[in-house]
């Protein structure tokens, strides 16, 4: 057993003379890189040694730099010690002269003839030397004067210039020298200055030079007597800021476009404003320089208006009208703080910016033209506060929105206008912007009378015709167009306006110097009655077109005859001529073809203005007034009818003659009677009447034995309403329901205008509807009397 485990060990360790030596595996086994290592390691220690070299050399020179730059500093010093030395000698030269020149004169007084004596030829002598000594003082002087040019010492050289020349008038420009050395050593002086004058120059010139480097700069050339030119650079020094200002701002105009005219404004005022404080403390009260403060201030503001142009939004939008608005107030304000200061710049800048701001407000109304007449941006949000929808939102049905939203898009975009202006903008242009406004209700009404357009327009011809934006077919949505425009031009619009004529009236209480002095033609003419009437001309407008419309409607029928013409006053027009004991009026004025004629028609139209326009009695009586008168006025100028009618061959009678004197009344009465009489019906209907009678009256029919009293027609007239309103004529007419909902219900409002006004109504007190009228209450005077 021991004879295996020691064979086993001896496979386990080896024998010991397998061993490689030590000195083998070195050489063995050294490799490249560690031969390169080491060499790196050489390369490294060699480097070292450089650079301590290089460090020992580099101190070596610095501290030679710094002796030489000890040296400089003591040479410079000498140089001064030397400088003052020659000029402390050059004082003991002058002394020394002086105290010679008054001892030989002295000498001279105390010898007096003796001098006399003297040799002429010695006399020259001394004055030889008297002059060489100046010569010699002159150039020092101007050697003296080099040496500061040389060193830059501009102030030192100014100053010794201005002391050379209090010492020494005749140097000074305004005294004239015949002198040769006086002439040519002025000529040196002079020379230098303008060496001087173009070195203050290169100063002001520098991108960096300060405010009191150039206060230096301006007082150096004031001293060598170069104002103008020192108020040159100081207005160019003025200019060049006020532009870096301008241009840091510029780029930042984007992110402001309502406000960034007001902080243009402020940067150019203010500097304006500066310039002209400096320039009286700097140059004084100079007329000269503050003329040229003037054109200065004059061309800046030049630029501040084309900058404004130039970096404006879009001129149609809002925010270029408040852009503008906001120039002008901070602009007017400013130039009214200007003023203390001796500049009146108002004038020129309100004729700068009125063509500017004139511009903006007409595109700003082309672009609410287009919002109101054609619907443009449909789909954007045109909120209206509740104090401006409520009143409109009344007249919207589900039907008719679009009629409506047209009135709302209207209000929406003049308040927005309005809004934009500022206090000052509406002193000097809100003449102006009302007579716009005006001029845009005036479009609006004529898109409404489009919208109205009746069945007697020639539908051949539509290829010609502009594109109807929205149509209003039936009474209730035409009452509702109606109710809208009156609402607008009598509630809305007279407050959303408030403000402009708020500011108009207290300008004109207070005695505003900018608004008596400055304002345009325009603001002095425009009278808010002028303004008011204008608005009510565009309504008459609308509602004489309704009136005309609806009247034609009655008057002709679908296929273009003629309901109400002559021949149912002739003979032979079947029961239109029949009498008996209870006459009635003609067909056309009570019914037609079993569809309501005047009667029916002003019932109906009444019933529906209830409901359309309740609350708004007023429009209603004025509405109902016009289309009565609308229908005496067409039989007054219907040619047609008065040719038939007054032709040698129509068939005359006394009925008929009878019955158009009832018609007549029966017309006048309905109006009377439903509470809005008209003196205006009430003289058309008398002068047909007079015009029916003098045909009859050429024909040999005498009206006095045919006709009965005016009282019988007037009676006649009041039974015939309150038949047709009862019922009891048989005709096909229903009853009319009596419940106020249905009809216009009549207050104690008195309606009354001047008599030479077309619609003109006479006072009346009614207090029932037009349908609701009791027999008892139509009494009235006879038709031919005036006052009724």
């Amino acid at each position: 057993m021991k004879m295996v485990e020691s064979s086993e060990e001896e496979d386990d360790f080896p024998s010991m003379e397998t061993v490689t030596p030590q000195s083998k595996i070195d050489t063995v086994y050294q490799s490249k890189t560690e031969k390169g290592i080491r060499k790196i390691c050489f390369e490294l220690l060699d480097l070292k040694d450089a650079v301590e070299n290089l460090c020992s050399n580099t101190r070596t020179k610095y501290l030679a730099f710094l002796r030489l730059s000890d040296e400089v500093v003591e040479m410079k010093h000498e140089l001064n010690e030397l400088q003052k030395h020659i000029s402390s000698q050059g004082i003991l030269v002058q002394d020394l002269m002086g105290g010679v020149s008054q001892e030989l004169e002295q000498w001279s007084r105390a010898c007096g003839d003796d001098l006399e004596a003297v040799d002429s030829s010695q006399i020259r002598e001394i004055d030889e030397i008297f002059s060489t000594e100046v010569e010699d003082q002159r150039m020092q002087f101007l050697e003296h004067v080099d040496v500061f040019l040389a060193e830059h010492k501009i102030e030192e050289a100014i100053d010794a210039i201005d002391a050379e020349e209090r010492n020494h008038p005749e140097l000074k420009g305004s005294v004239d020298s015949s002198a040769d050395e006086c002439s040519s050593y002025k000529s040196a002086l002079l020379k230098r200055k303008a060496i001087l004058e173009n070195q203050l120059i290169e100063v002001s010139q520098q991108p960096s030079v300060g405010i009191l480097e150039l206060k230096k700069v301006l007082s150096g050339l004031l001293k060598l007597g170069k104002g103008p030119l020192a108020h040159q650079i100081f207005l160019k020094s003025y200019g060049s800021r006020l532009q870096r200002s301008i241009e840091d701002f510029l780029a930042l105009c984007p992110c402001y476009p309502e406000t960034y005219s007001a902080t243009l404004s402020n940067l150019v005022f203010s500097m304006i404003s500066l310039a002209t404080k400096e320039s009286g403390l700097m140059f004084g009260d100079n007329p000269v320089y503050t003329s040229r403060i003037i054109q200065w201030a004059e061309w800046e503001i030049e630029s501040l208006v084309r900058l404004v142009k130039e970096n404006a939004p879009s001129s149609e939008t809002s925010s270029a009208l408040r852009a503008a608005s906001v120039c002008v107030q901070a602009s007017l304000n400013h130039c009214s703080a200007l003023e203390s200061q001796g500049l009146k710049l108002m004038k020129l800048l309100l004729v700068l910016l009125q063509p500017y701001v004139e511009e903006v407000l007409e595109l700003n109304f082309r672009r609410a033209r287009k919002v109101v007449l054609d619907l443009v941006g449909g789909d954007e949000s045109m909120p209206l506060s509740p104090r401006f929808a409520s009143p409109l939102t009344t007249f919207v049905t589900s039907s008719d929105t679009m009629l409506v939203d047209c009135g709302m898009r209207f209000i929406f975009v003049v308040k927005e206008i309005v809004e934009q202006v500022t206090r000052l903008v509406i002193l000097h242009f809100g003449g102006n912007i009302l007579t716009r406004i005006s001029q845009l209700f005036d479009k609006y009404v004529e898109v409404l009378i489009k919208a109205i357009s009746g069945p007697t327009d020639d539908d051949n011809l539509t290829e010609l015709k502009e594109p109807v934006l929205f149509k209003a077919e039936t009474d209730s949505q035409q009452l509702a167009l109606l109710g809208t425009a009156f609402t607008i031009a009598e509630e809305l619009l007279p407050m959303v306006v408030s403000r402009i004529w708020n500011v108009l009236s207290e300008s004109k209480e207070a005695g505003n110097v900018l608004a008596d002095n400055l304002l345009p033609p325009i603001n002095n003419t425009l009278d808010p009655k002028d303004w008011r009437r204008q608005l009510q001309h565009s309504l008459d407008k609308l509602r004489d077109h309704f009136c005309r419309q609806y009247v034609l409607c009655f008057i002709y029928s679908r296929d273009g005859e003629t309901r109400l013409d002559a021949q149912i006053y002739l003979s032979g027009k079947g029961d239109d001529m029949t009498w008996g004991s209870d006459p009635l009026p003609s067909l056309p004025f009570q019914v037609f073809h079993s569809s309501p004629a005047l009667f029916g028609k002003l019932q109906q139209l009444a019933a529906v203005a209830g409901d359309v326009l309740l609350g708004r009695e007023k429009i209603q009586k004025v509405l109902l007034a016009r289309l009565t008168e609308t229908v005496v006025i067409w039989l007054s100028d219907e040619q047609e009818f008065w040719g038939v009618l007054e032709h040698d061959s129509a068939p005359l009678r006394p009925n008929g003659l009878r019955q158009l004197i009832l018609d007549m009344h029966f017309t006048v009465e309905i109006a009377r009677f439903a509470g809005y009489p008209s003196r205006h019906v009430h003289k058309i209907a008398s002068d047909i009447i007079a015009r029916a009678v003098k045909a009859f009256s050429a024909r040999g029919i005498d009206p006095q034995s045919s006709l009965p009293e005016d009282e019988w027609f007037v009676e006649t007239a009041k039974g015939a309403i309150n038949k047709l309103l009862m019922g009891a004529s048989g005709s096909d007419i229903s009853e009319i329901d009596d419940e106020d909902g249905e009809h216009i219900i009549m207050d104690d409002e008195v309606i009354s205008d001047s008599d030479d006004s077309p619609s003109s109504l006479s006072s009346v007190d009614s207090e029932d509807s037009f349908a609701s009228a009791r027999m008892e209450e139509l009494e009235s005077p006879v038709l031919t009397d005036p006052e009724n």
